[in-house]
């Protein structure tokens, strides 16, 4: 073979040589339509990349001696030398052949394919969060976190302290398997010092449909829509008064369960229907006996062009779950949602829990009005035998709570009231632009809140008849007080993850359950700040 042919032998590996170099470099995921052609093609380990990389190497120092060789042949000579001999005096082997120079083609084409299928993990930021995500993006992972500190000031006699508290301290991950499972880990530390770590949501939700979706694991029960409302997106430092009648108010609302879920009618209708242990975080249950929960939301205009009416949303829920008095489970806590007194006792119950609710959602624009209404009934079967002077196993009449609310909240800033959300601030004071703002800085996004609650407990009287208590007769006096909470205040939005807020409280009891107090307002001024990621 003449020096033309191994001439272009050497062209052609120089010229698939630094192309193999650059792909083995790389640090770009896998081509798509690469992995769609070729769906067998196994992906290079870290430790073949190393070894490609070491033999293109040693295949470029190889040609560069054969170039040197042939231009110091052609400057002694003054002509082109053949190609045998160069490869003598260079000493490398016999003359190649077509079929070599086929050989070699396939083997760079082979490197440069497992040089580009090399896995690369992905990773960024996007607008909200900040995420890994594997090569094939089916698999993704983001750190999330917020904190909520707030500090109190109390007037009133009898009133509690003044006091500074880190509410809520959570951080965890969450992400997807593909796109039809989601999951959450969410651990809080605000009181890891008395109670440990403790685990707040962790969940898988599996979503084939979007009719039909399951979600299991520890996560808030699906009753009320206040509860519904994501623990950073709510506009009020306290949720409302009537909270502790919602299931597993003394444990954030959350249990063990499952739940089916999914929006149907183009997005008119969402449901849930789920059963939970019942006894809050991470609690067995006492009974044989899930709680139940159902709950529906209709947006009967959600696809009017009318603004007026396309914001609208009303539902409602029901819950049943069953007590244990021998577990000295209690009734609804009567301590107001900022702590300032205990409007109501609490009783021992064993039975049937029965609870309805009731709510609507009216949003137009930067204008916000929410309401709830729930009633639970906590029964008293069988349980004389556990009260003071044991009078047999008589049931007594069960205690009845009842409250409402109703919320008005309006951006001052002309930026959109969401649903469930922190609103896109248009100017932020500090730091990055809203996800899909490109409004530049400002003054931050702010906002008026005002809420209106009232929540009344009732435990109907019983005198025991002298056929059950014919030695010691029992008499139980009626007990029915309520309380009512006046709320306003500001919220400052200095950007999207960053929150100031501002609450004023009147409280006021009207009917104390402890002798001795006389009805009497309250004032309280809560002042909060919130961070997110």
């Amino acid at each position: 073979m003449r020096w033309p042919t191994r001439l272009f032998v050497l062209l052609v590996v120089c010229s698939f040589a630094p192309g193999t170099l650059v792909h083995a470099q790389s640090d770009q995921p896998a081509n798509a339509a690469n992995d769609r052609a070729n769906p067998a093609s196994q992906v290079a380990t870290k430790d073949e990349v190393e070894q490609l990389r070491r033999e293109v190497a040693d295949l470029k120092a190889t040609i560069q001696q054969l170039i040197q060789t042939s231009r110091q042949q052609a400057a002694s000579s003054g002509r082109l030398v053949q190609a045998s001999a160069v490869a003598s005096d260079a000493g490398s082997a016999p003359e190649p052949t077509a079929a070599d120079l086929d050989v070699l083609q396939k083997e760079i084409e082979v490197l440069q394919k497992k040089a580009a299928d090399t896995p690369v993990v992905t990773s960024g930021w996007n607008g909200e969060h900040f995420f890994l995500k594997s090569p094939d993006g089916q698999f993704t992972l983001m750190p999330v976190g917020y904190l909520n500190a707030q500090y109190q000031f109390n007037h009133g006699d009898g009133a509690p302290p003044d006091t500074f508290a880190i509410r809520r301290a959570r951080f965890g991950v969450q992400g997807n398997y593909g796109k039809q499972l989601d999951y959450a880990f969410l651990f809080d530390t605000a009181n890891t010092a008395a109670n440990g770590l403790i685990i707040r949501d962790a969940y898988i939700d599996f979503k084939p449909w979007k009719a039909l979706q399951f979600q299991a694991g520890q996560f808030k029960v699906p009753f009320s829509q206040e509860v519904g409302t994501g623990d950073t997106n709510v506009e009020l430092i306290e949720r409302s008064l009537v909270s502790v009648l919602y299931p597993d108010a003394g444990g954030t609302f959350r249990a063990p369960g499952a739940t089916v879920h999914g929006v149907l009618f183009d997005d008119r209708l969402q449901y849930w229907v789920g059963g939970f242990n019942g006894k809050g975080l991470v609690g067995n249950n006492t009974t044989n006996e899930p709680e139940v929960v159902g709950r529906m939301r209709i947006y009967p205009w959600k696809k009017s062009s009318n603004e007026w009416l396309n914001g609208f949303a009303v539902g409602g829920s029901i819950n049943h779950s069953r007590s244990r008095g021998l577990s000295n489970e209690l009734s609804f806590s009567g301590v107001t949602n900022d702590s300032e007194f205990t409007f109501f006792p609490q009783f021992r119950i064993n039975g049937g829990i029965e609870r309805y609710n009731g709510h609507f959602q009216w949003l137009m624009g930067r204008f916000g009005l929410r309401g709830e209404y729930t009633q639970a009934l906590f029964k008293r079967d069988n349980l004389g035998s556990l009260q003071l002077g044991g009078i047999g196993f008589v049931s007594l009449p069960g205690i009845v709570g009842k409250g409402a609310y109703v919320q008005a909240t309006y951006l001052l800033t002309g930026e959109k009231e969401p649903e469930n959300a922190i609103p896109r601030v248009k100017h932020p004071l500090i730091g990055p632009n809203s996800p899909g703002e490109t409004g530049g800085p400002g003054w931050g996004a702010w906002s008026l809140k005002f809420r209106y609650s009232y929540l009344q407990g009732k435990a109907p009287g019983f005198t025991c008849p002298p056929s059950i208590c014919p030695i010691t007769p029992a008499i139980f006096p009626v007990q029915s007080d309520h309380t009512d909470q006046f709320s306003a205040g500001l919220n400052w939005y200095l950007n999207y993850w960053v929150l100031l807020k501002v609450d004023f409280n009147v409280d006021r009891l009207k009917n104390p359950s402890v002798q001795g107090i006389v009805p009497r307002n309250y004032f309280v001024a809560l002042q909060g700040v919130q961070f997110r990621f």
